[in-house]
């Protein structure tokens, strides 16, 4: 079936291709009848404005990119979801791109956007090496972090105040009775699980107790690594009472681990999450979480994202929200009295 081209749209409704281009984008010198006209001929035609040649023109593609860590994480999968409801209430298209945090693929994918020509980016991965983003800030492009910052970069930031999230998981566990602890982190290098560990220390410092390196551990940011670490920690000799994990799926791998090892949540071990993902109500025991503000977080972001296509912000937000405990069935008293 041959597609309908705008010489289609012109030859039909009588006009030049100038006259049917200027109806498309409300310009120049055409009247409300005969852009009615021309309007009721491209319905006619099932005719559909190219967004290529648009982007070539360096108008709009009102298409716009997502970076996430991974796809099948809930917590990024919900971000990515709400992204996508709110692109398309406003006539916006959505590429999602996993990057498993690492900067190659981040890089890789960025180049890939460009060429496609989109309006503007989320990222919500982390992003160690800031000369990844520098060179399309310095060109204005359009770029807005969620969940996730980068040193240095001007770029509007929405995110979640993980440094309190880690302090409020510690206030939590030292309640219980907790003195024992480790802690199941992702790569230091994404800035939210940085700041969720240096949080927690920073809570058990103020009740003067010293977190020992040895007890944080680093992991793939899935469940399968998350029970292999937690595995270990277990069978070790120095078992600790409480693990503190820095995101939903590794304190589901801790809650296989533990299954395994037999020991019983909550009477021997405490678990505590971060993220408040579907997940987390679904697991047996119940998870204890620190909840981030997902659908306010990426409604401030996306809002930032679309107010910048049509200008330049010389001044960059930075927008902190706050995190709540969810207190489930997977933590309780230590059992060191």
């Amino acid at each position: 079936m041959k597609t309908t081209t705008i010489y289609d749209v012109a030859r039909e409704a009588g006009v030049s291709i100038a006259t049917v281009s200027n109806a498309i984008n409300g310009k120049g010198k055409v009247s409300n009848k005969k852009r009615d006209e021309i309007l009721e001929v491209m319905k006619r035609l099932q005719y559909q404005p190219s967004v290529i040649a648009s982007a070539l023109m360096g108008k709009k593609t009102y298409t716009i990119g997502l970076l996430i860590p991974d796809v099948s994480n809930p917590f990024f999968s919900e971000i990515a979801r709400t992204v996508e409801d709110l692109a398309h209430s406003e006539g916006y298209s959505v590429i999602v791109c996993s990057t498993d945090n690492k900067d190659e693929r981040v890089e890789k994918y960025i180049r890939l956007l460009e060429q496609k020509n989109v309006d503007g980016i989320l990222i919500g991965t982390g992003v160690g090496n800031a000369d990844i983003l520098a060179l399309h800030v310095e060109k204005s492009f359009p770029i807005v972090m969620i969940a996730r910052e980068t040193a240095d970069i001007a770029v509007h930031r929405v995110l979640n105040d993980d440094f309190k999230g880690g302090a409020i998981a510690a206030e939590h566990l030292l309640e219980k009775g907790h003195r024992k602890m480790a802690v199941l982190s992702e790569d230091f290098n994404v800035s939210s699980s940085f700041e969720r560990v240096r949080g927690f220390r920073f809570g058990l410092f103020e009740a003067g107790i010293s977190l020992d390196p040895k007890n944080i551990f680093a992991c793939e940011s899935n469940i399968k690594d998350g029970k292999r670490v937690a595995s270990e920690i277990l069978r070790g000799v120095e078992r600790p009472t409480a693990l503190f994990c820095c995101n939903d799926l590794l304190a589901i791998g801790a809650l296989q681990a533990a299954k395994e090892e037999g020991l019983s949540v909550p009477e021997q071990l405490s678990i505590i999450g971060f993220d408040d993902t579907i997940l987390s109500t679904v697991t047996n025991p119940t998870l204890t979480t620190i909840a981030q503000p997902m659908n306010q977080m990426v409604k401030m972001a996306f809002d930032l994202l679309i107010g910048s296509l049509d200008h330049t912000d010389d001044i960059k937000q930075r927008i902190v929200l706050q995190p709540e405990l969810v207190i489930r069935e997977s933590t309780g008293n230590s059992p060191i009295k």
